[in-house]
């Protein structure tokens, strides 16, 4: 097997284990998760006023918060690839009030969840494919990609399908993370997508700030399904690993002139 076939066979196992546990993670976790990101928090603290059923999920929040807002979605068709279950779709069409809201997900079980969990107007949830979106060209203002695309098998296949469905002037906005031997061709490969960069802030400090804050509630968010020791130490290695530059974790804002 050729080095390319190895990379390739190594990203699409690493997509497909990814996929089987947020599966099982949907079929088995309660309806309070509705989060699957790292968290965020600021220095000094964000205080984003929240309603009180939004608080217990507050670091999750201010991730997605920070991500959506380096553009104005009022009244934007707006498209979330990997929402996972849906928490930021909801509060995300509460606050900034689009006139709609996409959230896809490869996750069946997933989809299924967030259908159940969360029905409002103007929002639905799709099952469908980040590297062959269900969507006709031209057909957002915005997408939105927070903490996924590092699963996709082709980042740049799921870059070019951003393009094509935004409309001219909509906006990219991402959020996500690498190890730094993966930085220089996650670099090459935003720089090489069609649409134009707008911005780029390095984050690894907040979402580390917001990971260690938040243990608590993801502790019991998973106790039933992983023994808290293990938690403790994944959540305390990826804390290290941000802080230390182990792993970069970045947002961007890209215009699809």
């Amino acid at each position: 097997m050729s080095l390319r076939s190895r990379l390739d066979w190594a990203a699409e196992s690493s997509q497909f284990l990814a996929k089987c546990f947020y599966s099982l993670t949907s079929r088995f976790s309660g309806d309070d998760l509705v989060f699957l990101n790292l968290g965020y928090e600021e220095d000094p603290p964000m205080a984003l006023p929240l309603e009180a059923s939004d608080e217990p999920n507050r670091f999750f929040i201010q991730l997605y918060h920070r991500t959506a807002t380096q553009v104005d979605l009022t009244d934007n068709r707006v498209l979330e690839v990997s929402c996972g279950h849906g928490g930021g779709a909801s509060y995300l069409v509460r606050t900034l009030h689009p006139a709609s809201y996409t959230g896809l997900d490869l996750n069946r079980a997933g989809i299924d969840f967030c259908r159940k969990r969360h029905q409002m107007p103007g929002l639905d949830f799709v099952c469908g494919n980040a590297e062959n979106l269900p969507f006709a060209d031209q057909s957002f203002n915005a997408v939105i990609n927070i903490e996924a695309a590092a699963y996709y098998p082709q980042f740049p296949r799921f870059l070019a399908e951003v393009a094509r469905v935004l409309r001219p002037g909509g906006h990219f906005l991402y959020a996500d993370l690498r190890p730094r031997d993966q930085i220089a061709k996650w670099e090459e490969e935003l720089g090489s997508s069609p649409m134009r960069l707008m911005s780029e802030r390095v984050i690894s400090e907040e979402v580390a700030r917001g990971l260690e804050v938040n243990t608590l509630r993801m502790k019991e968010s998973n106790v039933r399904y992983v023994p808290a020791s293990v938690v403790d130490k994944s959540f305390s290695k990826i804390c290290h690993n941000l802080r230390s530059r182990e792993t970069s974790y970045r947002m961007y804002c890209f215009s699809n002139d």
